[in-house]
């Protein structure tokens, strides 16, 4: 493993120097092969069969070129223009959006002070004194004044990429902090559709219910009739009127949940709760089928992914930094200083000087040792978790495309089983009024077509679902 992920390991480092001229010669010799300025370079990972055929329990799907439902604008994926309203609100006004973006801005920030890390650091002050002398004259005392001015530039020479390394490192963080924009940007879209969504399905239940509640009250009333004719006993009366009371506590858990979900959305896209515009399930309109392969390349366009990559790339820029450690911090400069120092009849003079520096680190107590073992394990822990969401990014799809295949056809299915309990009711209740049929037999139609009539909209909503789904598993819409 180490060898694979690390490849740029080195010679230990220079502890000691054997005359200053002789140890900067060797250690510039060494630059060009210590690995100090090495860029970071994308490790093997796994990624054979990363995404599970629909159909087959053995068999992956076959690598094409590209998987272009990823890669399309949310525009293009949701086409309702009440959700374009909503998933445009939520991406200007959610929280969380925001606070991700400020993340992003002081990384920036941060970015920019690492790249002014190579300029010299110029600083300047001032000083000033007042004081007497006594002389033997008249005057007892004569007031002086003295005064300087310092300014002072120094250079670090960044000859073993320590500086180099940091910005690097800095880089790496600013585009990982990118992707966590764009992942909080993807949970924004498929969170405000897949809240739109249930809207919707809840819409549609709510509907079906209120109908099959008014066919339960027919039901009701005719039995009444019929039992007042002497034909149904009063058991038969008061189930049907219990069926038709769990209908209507149904319905008004369903306005509940309605209202839950229009909270819910009215949090996500930055307003207080409140009810929101949609249209109806069957306007909308749905993808027929995707693309059958789904390539590493296309996994890259997630967030989560290309940041654990970033973060590896990080960790490698901090073992790079670890390693400058152990060579000698260079640093050069000059200072001039403006005073007067001897009274306020003697002009200003100018004093110039130039220095420099050499620390070479010999002895301490294991920390710069500790330090690069232990950035080489974070670097290692990076790789794992880097791995790990390439996997799980594939499982993610697998899931959704399986989800969007059962869910269409069992929502077929349940299409069928719809039209053939429909009839079923319609016949059982004919034979009722002729003393063909139980009550029973009406009651428990009715309750049949009702169960496979919000089986069906919930698998329509499912499916819907299994789109945004699969549509944020490949990256929505690419970085």
């Amino acid at each position: 493993m180490k060898n694979r992920i690390l490849r740029n390991n080195v010679s230990t480092p220079l502890h000691t120097g054997r005359g200053m001229g002789v140890g900067l010669l060797l250690l510039c010799l060494l630059l060009s092969s210590c690995g100090l300025y090495n860029k970071y370079e994308r490790p093997e990972v796994e990624t054979e069969g990363l995404v599970r055929d629909v159909w087959s329990n053995r068999d992956t799907l076959a690598v094409q070129d590209t998987a272009s439902f990823g890669n399309l604008p949310w525009r293009q994926v949701f086409t309702d223009p009440q959700l374009q309203a909503l998933i445009e609100q939520g991406l200007e006004r959610n929280a969380n959006l925001q606070n991700a973006a400020l993340t992003v801005q002081m990384y920036e920030t941060m970015l920019k002070a690492a790249k002014l890390a190579f300029l010299p650091a110029i600083s300047i002050g001032t000083n000033q004194s007042m004081g007497s002398i006594t002389t033997v004259h008249t005057d007892p005392s004569q007031t002086t004044k003295s005064y300087s001015i310092p300014v002072t530039a120094s250079w670090t020479l960044d000859l073993f990429g320590n500086i180099l390394s940091q910005k690097r490192s800095t880089q790496m963080k600013l585009l990982g902090y990118k992707d966590y924009q764009m992942a909080v940007r993807a949970q924004v879209i498929s969170g405000i559709a897949n809240s739109y969504y249930t809207l919707l399905m809840l819409d549609r239940q709510l509907e079906i219910v209120t109908q099959m509640a008014d066919m339960s009250k027919e039901t009701w009333e005719m039995m009444k009739l019929q039992h007042q004719l002497g034909r149904v006993r009063s058991t038969g009366v008061q189930s049907a009127e219990a069926s038709y009371l769990s209908m209507q506590t149904q319905a008004n858990d369903m306005r509940r949940q309605i209202r839950a979900t229009e909270n819910a959305l009215s949090l996500l896209i930055g307003q207080a709760g409140q009810e929101i515009p949609r249209s109806t399930i069957d306007e909308q309109s749905l993808p027929e089928e995707f693309a059958t392969g789904v390539a590493f390349a296309v996994l890259q366009n997630r967030p989560d992914v290309h940041n654990a990559e970033m973060n590896l790339a990080a960790c490698f820029h901090d073992v790079q930094t670890a390693r400058s450690q152990f060579y000698p911090t260079i640093t050069i400069g000059a200072s001039a200083n403006f005073s007067n120092l001897t009274g306020t009849m003697n002009p200003g003079k100018w004093t110039t000087s130039l220095f420099g520096s050499l620390l070479q680190p010999i002895f301490q107590r294991g920390a710069l040792t500790a330090n690069l073992k232990v950035s080489k394990l974070k670097y290692e822990q990076a790789f794992n978790t880097w791995q790990n969401a390439i996997f799980s990014a594939g499982n993610e799809v697998s899931n959704a495309l399986v989800n969007y295949t059962q869910y269409d056809a069992n929502s077929k299915l349940e299409e069928q089983r719809v039209a053939v309990l429909t009839q079923n009711v319609e016949d059982t209740k004919a034979l009722y009024r002729s003393s063909g049929s139980s009550y029973l037999e009406v009651l428990t139609a009715e309750t049949q077509l009702l169960n496979a009539k919000l089986s069906k909209t919930t698998d329509d909503f499912y499916k819907m679902q299994a789109v945004v789904s699969l549509y944020t598993a490949l990256g929505g819409g690419g970085r």
